[in-house]
């Protein structure tokens, strides 16, 4: 079957999910209570990305959750969701990468506004990039209003990557974020009874990973499903890391968006002008009627849309990343 047939045909049978529920809007939140408002606000310089030193991160032994494979209906690369007529949601996710050789940045801007404004959203967090800020993971990961998963240990291409360098870029993730909610738990900031984010009952159980680039192969969409992860690409890019602007970025978005749209962007300091977009973006979006869900209330309220391969946009618009993971060239370069 082609990607494109995969696509229109795969228009699911609706998945026996509860009933969607979202906070209403209700002005500004304080994020999670267990935090000061002052440890959660944003700190100057914090988005910087820079070079790292040192050896190698060293991971404690915490245990993860053995989750089933994903079943035949949602396995495969989740491009958006087709939601029933008159119902307005969008998902807006954020990439937080590290790559091996730097740390990557904090947008508490970006953050603080989410929080201000009660918007749900979905964080996909590189395992090192969990453990270089343990403190934000903490604090994103004890936030009922937002939810995490799993975007590799070190923004590997999966497409290059294979075998155990594979599959140990999936599971030492999965580890750094079960010591965050280890982490979180302990501090009595988890809701009692609250499922781990991403595995809860609207997913099926399943947890929730995102593909560095948007790019993978046959064999790496085969482990993140095998391993009870749901591959969550994107219908719309918002193109952060170019110096497109913030109203060029927002303008660009709104155009594209449409209901059951799932939005990519960066909260790494990867993105520039992330922050200001948002401040056009959400009111803009709510002024013509829409609600925001993270990624897991998305896919209880419809029928995911999904692919049987990843892709930004278009089918073969990564190769790209995959040719410059081969040669080692650097696509994104260290501010």
């Amino acid at each position: 079957m082609s990607v494109r047939s995969a696509i229109c045909l795969a228009l699911l049978l609706p998945l026996s999910l509860p009933a969607l529920t979202l906070p209403a809007f209700a002005g500004p939140a304080a994020g999670p209570a267990c935090y000061a408002p002052a440890a959660l606000a944003a700190r100057p310089g914090e988005e910087i990305v820079r070079p790292r030193a040192g050896g190698p991160v060293t991971l404690p032994d915490v245990a993860t959750p053995t989750l089933p494979p994903v079943p035949a209906a949602l396995r495969g690369s989740i491009r958006r969701v087709d939601l029933p007529a008159g119902e307005k949601l969008v998902a807006l996710t954020f990439d937080l990468c590290e790559a091996s050789a730097e740390i990557s940045g904090y947008d508490g801007a970006l953050v603080d506004y989410l929080r201000a404004e009660n918007v749900a959203a979905t964080f996909f967090a590189g395992g090192k990039w969990l453990m270089s800020h343990a403190e934000r993971g903490d604090q994103l990961t004890a936030d009922h209003t937002f939810e995490m998963g799993n975007h590799t240990w070190s923004h590997a291409n999966l497409t290059v990557r294979t075998g155990e360098a594979m599959r140990r870029q999936v599971d030492d993730a999965d580890v750094a974020l079960a010591l965050r909610r280890t982490e979180v738990t302990a501090k009595g900031c988890m809701l009692p009874g609250a499922p781990a984010q991403g595995t809860g009952r609207a997913t099926g159980g399943a947890a929730l990973f995102r593909f560095p680039y948007g790019s993978c192969s046959a064999e790496s969409l085969n482990y993140v499903n095998d391993t009870g992860h749901l591959a969550i690409q994107w219908d719309v890019d918002s193109g952060d890391p170019a110096f497109i602007g913030a109203k060029g970025m927002a303008d660009d978005m709104l155009r594209a968006i449409r209901p059951g749209s799932i939005v990519l962007m960066h909260a790494n300091g990867r993105g520039k002008h992330t922050a200001e977009a948002l401040k056009i973006l959400i009111p803009a979006l709510r002024a013509k009627g829409y609600r925001f869900a993270t990624v897991s209330q998305l896919l209880a309220a419809g029928r995911p849309v999904i692919a049987d391969t990843c892709y930004s946009l278009k089918p073969g618009d990564t190769r790209i990343y995959d040719d410059a993971a081969r040669t080692g060239k650097r696509i994104l370069p260290a501010q």
